[in-house]
């Protein structure tokens, strides 16, 4: 299942990366892929230059479950897919809303890992 972006961003991106990796490692593992399940609320600020704490805050509230997929989520293990992961915010507040929709386990895969760079 892929992070999905802000309908804004989809709209002026026109393409949403997680689902591509998703769609790519759904070809690879054949495990089916569910876009839509999970539903971006609201807008949040981009975490450019964000702490830990203010990228937490800013995820909070920003995304739930599809009602109507709610049911196809209990008892599943979920593989969340993300372009990159800085502080695991996004991750986290997207685990959290499918933990509550009842999804045994959240597993994260990213294509990068950003880490601040070495003095």
């Amino acid at each position: 299942m892929p992070v999905p972006p802000y309908h804004s961003r989809l709209w002026w991106r026109r393409f949403n990366q997680s689902a591509l990796l998703s769609q790519e490692l759904s070809k690879h593992t054949s495990t089916p892929v569910d876009c839509f399940a999970l539903k971006r609320v609201r807008q949040t600020a981009s975490q450019v230059g964000f702490t830990a704490e203010q990228r937490k805050k800013n995820m909070a509230g920003a995304f739930k479950v599809d009602g109507a997929r709610e049911l196809t989520l209990s008892g599943k293990r979920i593989v969340l897919v993300d372009d990159v992961i800085t502080t695991g915010a996004t991750a986290e507040a997207c685990a959290r809303v499918l933990r509550r929709a009842k999804a045994a386990r959240v597993d994260v895969v990213v294509l990068a890992r950003a880490v601040e760079p070495a003095l």
